[in-house]
């Protein structure tokens, strides 16, 4: 899962991040609240963790810039704050779950695992893109009724942009999502993969458009049909 962690704690930011890095996950870090509401209005997430107190823009107003932009991820508000009235202002800002300071780490992950599950919940179990039909929970891919076979790595990086459709997703997020996070391998590998899905799912109504420098969209072909 790819994770966004705003936390101005150095100290603390480095240990989630490690945490949640031995995980198996993708974290992007941030210490200032601008930066990271920047990066998540382009780059999304599939998980957000933020410090309310945040320098620049705080927690809650992320959170609300996040659903302003109807972005729909999960978002786990870390604060020392422990009141009713500010799990309150938390969760009707948009966030889905709350975690008062100190923690135990045990406790992080098993919340980011919970949200993590909900999110997969909350994804259509039948979903059509262009003459493309997709099954979820089997992960067949069908055009005019008959069976698409995909290769392991074309099959997740579709899934990744049917997700995110009509989003760009970074040459970077997909190198992790289909070679795993800090592997070392050249960019070029990604468009490879990105080449070889185009190939597989020619004539059926959909495109992966390109935006240098930003990353790779899926979405209908509305000017094929």
């Amino acid at each position: 899962m790819r994770i966004v962690l705003v936390e101005d704690n150095e100290m603390l930011l480095s240990g989630i991040g490690k945490t949640l890095r031995d995980e198996g996950h993708s974290v992007d870090m941030f210490t200032d609240g601008i930066q990271a509401d920047r990066y998540l209005a382009v780059e999304g997430a599939d998980l957000a963790i933020l410090d309310v107190n945040l320098p620049g823009m705080d927690g809650l107003s992320i959170t609300r810039q996040i659903r302003s932009r109807n972005q729909t991820f999960p978002v786990l508000l870390l604060t020392a704050r422990s009141t009713t009235t500010d799990r309150v202002n938390g969760l009707d800002a948009g966030a889905d779950d709350y975690l008062v300071k100190p923690f135990a780490m045990e406790e992080l992950e098993a919340r980011v695992r919970a949200l993590s599950r909900r999110a997969v919940l909350l994804q259509p179990e039948h979903e059509i893109i262009g003459r493309l039909s997709y099954q979820r929970s089997s992960r067949r891919l069908f055009t005019n009724d008959q069976e698409l076979e995909l290769a392991r790595r074309e099959r997740v990086l579709f899934e990744t942009l049917l997700i995110k459709q009509g989003q760009f997703v970074s040459k970077s997020v997909l190198a992790d999502t289909l070679y795993g996070v800090g592997s070392d391998i050249d960019l070029n590998a990604v468009e490879l993969s990105v080449s070889r899905l185009r190939r597989s799912i020619k004539n059926c109504g959909v495109v992966i458009r390109t935006a240098r420098g930003i990353g790779y969209m899926l979405e209908a072909d509305t000017d094929n049909g």
